[in-house]
């Protein structure tokens, strides 16, 4: 496998990312990036990003959530911001970054971690804590999911996955724009781009729509499926808190409400904004984070 690390030198200006970046090896060799911040003995909350994006989306959400004295951790999915990148696309699978990261988890011991995840955090996540819910208390969701294979994608989902494919012209930074209702800055779309100075450091970023399960006969499709048994099961705390503006995942909250137990007596909040909620409603969803975790059973 050959492996590619995006060079320090491309992280060098980052606005509003202050934190120090911690390592661990995970699978074969390969260096999985995080940030790490608060306090060590505070409650885990593991913020899982999606496609293209990386920890950098986290940045407006990490400080306010640490400062309550939760332990916030963020990794860079692997492919993706500073962790290491496979350099082809037949490199990369749904249950290689499940595992990935659970291997990550396990050699940091989290336990009683609170998950908060969107787009393709929300697939990795809940895979995560459907294998593992011992080490899980509760889960905040937004615009996001865990396909199966039995429901038909949306056309834009489509074309974007073609989109990603195929296209010649993959700018991430303005990919992310396009999810996001705010006018992000010329240097905060730098920040997005940063992690892929060349075409070559793309292949995650390609191809993970793609392995979305969207046939009912792909393997991943049936242990998702698996996963939805144990949600059916879930009497923790399971908060939906998706945008109003996201063409993408809009109503995928309902499934969830009707069929986990632990949604029921929750308060499920619409934020407002696009697809990458971070950006447009941070300090709103931090909030219900910080909320969630001071709540009493």
């Amino acid at each position: 496998m050959k492996v590619l690390r995006t060079p320090d030198e491309c992280f060098a200006k980052l606005p509003d990312y202050p934190f120090a970046p911690h390592y661990h090896e995970v699978g074969a060799g390969l260096r999985l990036h995080y940030v790490d911040a608060g306090p060590r003995d505070g409650k885990p909350v593991l913020m899982l990003h999606g496609e293209p994006s990386w920890s950098f989306l986290y940045r407006f959400m990490i400080p306010p959530v640490a400062a309550a004295g939760l332990r916030v951790l963020a990794p860079d999915l692997i492919g993706f911001g500073k962790s290491d990148k496979p350099a082809a696309r037949s490199d990369y699978s749904f249950s290689w970054q499940v595992a990935w990261l659970r291997e990550w988890i396990e050699a940091l011991d989290l336990q009683d971690i609170t998950l908060v995840c969107q787009d393709w955090g929300s697939l990795i996540g809940l895979r995560l804590a459907a294998e593992s819910p011992e080490r899980f208390a509760r889960i905040l969701l937004s615009n996001g999911g865990l396909p199966t294979g039995e429901t038909k994608m949306s056309l834009v989902w489509r074309v974007w996955e073609k989109f990603a494919r195929l296209s010649p012209w993959f700018p991430i930074g303005r990919i992310l724009q396009s999810g996001i209702k705010r006018t992000l800055s010329p240097a905060e779309v730098a920040a997005y781009d940063a992690p892929f100075p060349e075409e070559r450091y793309k292949a995650a970023a390609r191809i993970y729509p793609s392995l979305v399960p969207v046939r009912y006969d792909d393997p991943e499709a049936a242990k998702s499926r698996k996963a939805w048994d144990v949600y059916r099961e879930w009497q923790k705390p399971f908060i939906t808190c998706f945008s109003d503006g996201d063409p993408i995942t809009r109503g995928g909250d309902q499934r969830f409400i009707r069929e986990v137990p632990g949604t029921q007596g929750q308060t499920h909040p619409t934020l407002h904004g696009g697809h990458f909620i971070q950006e447009d409603d941070p300090l709103r969803f931090a909030e219900l984070v910080i909320a969630a975790c001071n709540r009493r059973p």
